[in-house]
């Protein structure tokens, strides 16, 4: 037992010595981390507000009732996520595919990427020599799954320049059939633009801590085409087939917000927004960022009221005009008058002033789905710290800020609304947020 002792000193002793630490506790040293805001977005200072209705619950609902509540820094997209940002996305997704399906006809007819037409798109080589320890491991214990897609040639939409017929019969399989189209025009079969993504249910781990983390690995394969047909299917006896068909597609409104896009979606492109900047983030081998996320509804109340205690909406109120006699929001005033506020429908995203935290139409435009589920008595049971209610089961989710087509009650900060986490809307939008990391930053510094 004592030449046990004594060899472990000994290997301590020479560890010691060849160490840069001189002995000391002085930590493990990691990568050096920069704080980087992400593009588009403000930060929102952590601080403690009033929630909830600070005036008259005019339609009686009481599901809102006064409550101090301290939330802690996160970043806020300034704008609702537009139609270019969500096709982004979309392209991403249906390129993915694309050269997932190029790569299966090249294996399938045997061509590598030596090969010259579908051949460019054949999976990278599994020649021994060509892998590295790493990369030769994981091929021998996960099989053909570790296979590499080319992503640096680039895709072919033209029909007249296609490499050859395999890349054309793979092309023609990602559009409806022939018989489907019209105006000489081939569209997309969207039905195949499918993101799957895992996650981990950390609630449920946090919870139940006999499960394994096989238990609370999630996956969720979410169809991310929005639905263009809420412009018709939203308003019976309604003339709106021009936004049907133009409004996500066309470049014309490619700065107006994204709807049409359900709970699920507006989850899955924060999956992917996260993704995306960590596939940057790794080939620059820098840190990754943390998770983009929907809001809670405390913190998109929090940030909608831009500092204002009490106030009735993002600008202060109790009115929906300014000093000039101006709308302040794109909503429905006048007992229909859609016109009076300058917007029929949507209007761009930056449209209006934005609030004292620099977020844009956080009243109005489009309603914006939040991550907590809608339970008329929530503020009673959430904690006060962070409050967030998302039980599981629980599909009807909340939504805020009121849209072009709704009255100015729902534009108020405090109101509450909610849909089905399923259902898309021509009225429902969304934006996203992002934990801020590192000390914490509060709006009542100054004043402690």
């Amino acid at each position: 037992m004592k030449k046990i002792v004594l060899i472990t000193l000994v290997l301590a002793f020479i560890t010691s010595c060849g160490s840069k630490d001189k002995g000391e506790l002085v930590g493990v040293k990691g990568k050096k981390w920069h704080p980087e805001k992400p593009y588009g977005m403000s930060l929102i200072p952590g601080g403690a507000f009033v929630m909830g209705k600070s005036d008259d619950d005019m339609v009686g609902i009481q599901d809102s009732p006064t409550k101090t509540v301290s939330v802690r820094s996160f970043y806020m997209d300034e704008t609702e996520i537009t139609n270019s940002e969500y096709r982004q996305f979309v392209f991403w997704v249906r390129d993915s595919i694309l050269r997932h399906n190029l790569a299966e006809m090249a294996d399938l007819e045997g061509k590598t990427p030596d090969d010259e037409g579908i051949g460019e798109y054949a999976y990278l080589s599994s020649e021994e020599e060509d892998l590295t320890p790493y990369e030769k491991y994981m091929m021998d214990t996960y099989g053909d799954e570790q296979r590499k897609i080319n992503n640096d040639i680039d895709l072919i939409f033209e029909t007249d320049e296609y490499p050859d017929e395999l890349y054309a019969e793979v092309m023609d399989n990602m559009y409806l059939p022939l018989e489907e189209s019209y105006n000489g025009q081939r569209t997309w079969d969207v039905s195949q633009f499918e993101f799957e993504y895992s996650y981990m249910d950390i609630q449920r781990a946090a919870k139940d801590r006999s499960l394994s983390r096989s238990d609370v690995i999630r996956k969720e394969a979410v169809k991310v085409y929005p639905d263009t047909t809420v412009w018709i299917r939203d308003f019976e006896y309604s003339y709106n087939e021009p936004m049907h068909n133009d409004y996500f597609w066309h470049q014309a409104y490619g700065d107006y917000p994204v709807v049409g896009v359900s709970w699920e979606q507006a989850k899955a492109f924060c999956q992917w927004r996260t993704l995306n900047k960590n596939i940057y983030k790794k080939e620059k081998g820098q840190q990754f960022v943390n998770s983009f996320r929907l809001p809670s509804e405390a913190e998109w109340e929090y940030a909608a009221r831009g500092g204002l205690a009490g106030a009735t909406f993002p600008w202060g109120g109790p009115y929906a005009k300014n000093d000039r006699g101006c709308f302040m929001a794109n909503f429905k005033p006048l007992r229909g008058n859609y016109a009076a506020d300058q917007a029929l429908y949507t209007v761009e995203a930056d449209s209006y002033e934005p609030n004292d935290y620099n977020l844009y139409n956080m009243a109005g435009n489009v309603a914006e789905w939040t991550m907590s589920s809608y339970h008329s008595s929530s503020y009673e049971f959430s904690s006060s710290i962070n409050p967030n209610v998302n039980n599981e089961g629980y599909n009807r989710k909340v939504v805020r800020g009121g849209s072009w087509k709704d009255v100015a009650y729902y534009l108020q900060v405090s109101s509450r609304d909610y849909e089905v986490d399923t259902i898309q809307r021509s009225y429902i939008g969304f934006r996203t947020v992002q934990d801020y990391m590192g000390a914490d930053v509060t709006a009542n510094q100054a004043t402690n």
